[in-house]
This record gives structure tokens, C-alpha cells and sequence, in this order.
């Protein structure tokens, strides 16, 4: 990669005409830095932040998303600032540039992902209000040994964000799924889910099990068991009331009032190592339009929501008795966190009798967000697993 010179008194000097991106894009040959009047701003100028930072130098690539309407195949913002860099962010900004961006065109919606190394397929879904980045760590764990990839679901992020509810029905989720490991060039890979994701991947396993070598479900409850639980358990209906607020057509303007500070609640725990970094890249990924709305209407297309028990005290909530069983034949490891205050701890009552094959970790210190929280425990359970004949 070529060398950027970049002197505090603003002299600039391009010492390489070479620069390769990491979205897939041809090379691009460059004769001078590009003066888009961007030299002293910020890299955020770029929506996905492919970047490359060391020391004060930094430069941000994406050939698709540049927020200054740069009309080129390939656009560069070239930005210093005299704000030293933390190690701490040094050592993400390494991360980031091992890590490669994409997009996919399936299924009528492009999909942006994100992935690292190479072998099996290791497909990694997010829930609400994530995207890629959750799967940051295990990106770099599983991309030593596997084709790791984590997906920015539809409505989320840089993905496609189709208006209308019915686009987020449950048989498009999992088709995006199917048509990814297609895309990929994967006639077998493993799952791993978490919330949102997991809902997908429940259904997914039973319908398309042919696809699946092993399911990793972290958190996310299997729907003929939360079916139940709508139905007849007054602690997991209490704790549901969250979802009849997601459904409702104010639930945009609370959850992006005084700057999303309502989902760093719900996603940041004191378990947490949640650096500044973190919270910008949240941030710019909840701003993207529409993404709120494409989030929400996940759960406003979902076929089970929880009794109103204040309007409704005796409800079963919506579904609930008449749900397809969701029978998943292939091995499965479903890993939880105790302390999940949304998915109640019944959650893992009655799963083997739709998972023959199944396998439960259980971290007593986790929460519903455990995968952020103990990175390593949660990678070292998932790798154990997949090696398991």
C-alpha cells in the first residue's frame, strides 16, 4: 500500500499511485491525493468508514456511499487531525482494515456484509438494534480458521431498507439467508444467530435444513416455546410489553429522541468493554435513513406479539396457539445468557422436543447482550462446538 505523508503544517505529498480498497472494487490509480475539500474533516464524512489509520494519517475509501455526493467509481476522503489516536483505537483501526466490505444483490434487496478469512462458511446473523458490528470479535476469531461473514439484515445499516411491513415478513428474512449462502458460494455452512437473528434462524433450520452443517442460537428464544410463554406465562408476557411499544407508529421518534439515547440504554451494559469508537459506529448506523423504521418493522410483521396485560390481563397474545412447529434435525448449540431481563430464563424449558440434537450453555453473569459482554467465552463455546463430530 502506497505511503501518505501527511505534515501538521498541511503539506500534503502522495508518494504511491496505488490503492487498493476493500470492497472488491478494481485498483484504483491514483496521480495526486483528490482535493474534495475534505482535507481537516472528520473520516465519519464516509458512511461505511473503510478505512486505514496509523498515527495522524488517515484515509477513507467506499465506492458507494460518500455523504459529499462525490460523482466518481471510487471516492477518497483524506483527513488528518492533531487529536492523538488511542491505542485503543489503533488496535480496531488494524482490525478494520483485515476486514473486508461488500454488497450482495439477492433476493430483490442488496445486502452489505462484512467478512474475513476463508474455508467453511461461518454466517453470522445480528438482531435488534445491531448490525455487523456485533459480530466484530468473532469476525476475527472464526476468520483464522473459516470464511467468517456477518450480514447487515435488511432494514439495517447499509442494507436495503424496502418501505412497507410486509417486505419483513419471516419467508423473506430466511430466503436473504438461503440466497447468501448461495451468493457465497455455499451449498452447507454453519449458523450462528442471536435475537432477531435467531428468530430467523429457527424457522430457517426447519425449512431449509439441507443448508446447515450445525445452528448456534444465542439468546433468542425457539418460537413454538416463546408461543408458549405468550400464552400462558405471565413473566415473559411482562417482559414482552416492549414489542407492542416497537409496534407502534410512535416508536421512531422516541427511540431516535436526544441522539438514540434510549437503544445505548438498551444495548450498553456495565459487562461491557463500550469504547467511544463503539458508540460512534452505533450511532451512524441507527442514522441511516430509514434504518430505524426498517428495524421496527421487524417486530410490526412479526406473527407472535405478547398480550396487552394492561388494556388485556387474561391475553394469550396474538398467534400464540396456532403456531407451525418448528422442528430443527440438525445439531444445535444454543447459548444463554441468565440474566436476559427481555427473554426470561423459561425460554430453555421444552427445546429438546423440537431440537433432538440440541446442546445448552448457560452463562449465569451473561445478559441478553453476552455476545458483547464475554466475547471470548461466547467464540470458545461456538468453536468447541464446531469441532465437536
Amino acid at each position: 500500500m502506497g505511503k501518505l505523508i501527511i505534515d501538521m503544517k498541511k503539506s500534503i505529498a502522495y508518494e504511491s499511485r496505488v490503492f487498493q480498497h476493500k470492497m472488491n472494487a478494481p485498483v484504483a490509480q491514483l496521480d495526486r491525493v483528490p482535493d474534495y475539500e475534505s482535507v481537516g474533516r472528520r473520516f465519519e464524512s464516509c458512511r461505511a468508514r473503510h478505512h486505514v489509520r496509523s498515527g495522524l494519517q488517515r484515509i477513507c475509501c467506499d465506492p458507494f456511499y460518500c455523504r459529499r455526493g462525490i460523482s466518481m467509481e471510487i471516492c477518497f476522503t483524506l483527513v488528518y487531525t492533531d487529536v492523538s489516536i488511542s491505542q485503543e483505537e489503533k488496535t480496531m483501526s488494524n482490525n478494520t482494515v483485515e476486514l473486508k466490505h461488500d454488497y450482495a444483490d439477492i433476493n430483490g434487496v442488496r445486502i452489505h456484509y462484512v467478512s474475513h478469512g476463508s474455508g467453511k462458511l461461518v454466517l453470522f446473523l445480528h438482531g435488534f438494534p445491531s448490525f455487523w458490528y456485533m459480530w466484530k470479535e468473532q469476525l476475527m476469531e472464526f476468520g483464522k480458521d473459516y470464511h467468517a461473514v456477518a450480514m447487515d439484515m435488511r432494514g439495517y445499516n447499509l442494507s436495503s431498507k424496502p418501505e412497507g411491513i410486509e417486505h419483513y415478513q419471516m419467508k423473506y428474512l430466511m430466503d436473504d439467508v438461503r440466497a447468501m449462502a448461495d451468493y457465497l458460494g455455499y451449498q452447507k455452512f454453519i449458523l450462528v444467530a442471536h435475537d432477531w437473528g435467531g428468530a430467523v434462524a429457527w424457522p430457517f433450520a426447519s425449512r431449509y435444513s439441507e443448508y446447515l452443517e450445525k445452528l448456534i442460537i444465542i439468546n433468542a428464544p425457539h418460537p413454538n416455546i416463546f408461543a408458549h410463554l405468550l400464552a400462558t406465562n405471565k413473566e415473559q408476557q411482562k417482559a414482552s410489553q416492549y414489542i407492542l411499544f416497537f409496534q407502534s407508529p410512535d416508536a421512531e421518534n422516541i427511540i431516535s429522541g436526544n441522539s438514540y439515547a434510549m437503544l445505548f440504554k438498551v444495548i450498553v451494559t456495565p459487562e461491557m468493554q463500550f469504547t467511544e469508537h463503539d458508540r460512534k459506529m452505533y450511532l451512524e448506523a441507527w442514522s441511516q435513513p430509514g434504518a430505524i423504521t426498517g428495524s421496527l418493522n421487524y417486530y410490526r410483521a412479526a406473527v407472535l406479539t405478547p398480550p396487552d396485560i394492561k388494556n388485556n390481563p387474561d391475553g394469550k397474545g396474538q398467534a400464540a396457539e396456532a403456531f407451525t412447529q418448528v422442528m430443527v434435525q440438525v445439531p444445535t448449540l444454543v447459548i444463554w445468557g441468565e440474566k436476559d431481563t427481555a427473554l426470561t430464563i423459561h425460554n430453555l424449558t421444552g427445546i429438546e422436543e423440537y431440537v433432538p440434537d440440541l446442546t445448552i450453555k448457560k452463562i449465569p453473569e451473561g445478559s441478553h447482550w453476552v455476545v458483547n459482554e464475554t466475547p471470548q467465552l461466547v467464540s470458545s463455546m461456538i468453536r468447541e462446538f464446531i469441532r465437536q463430530t
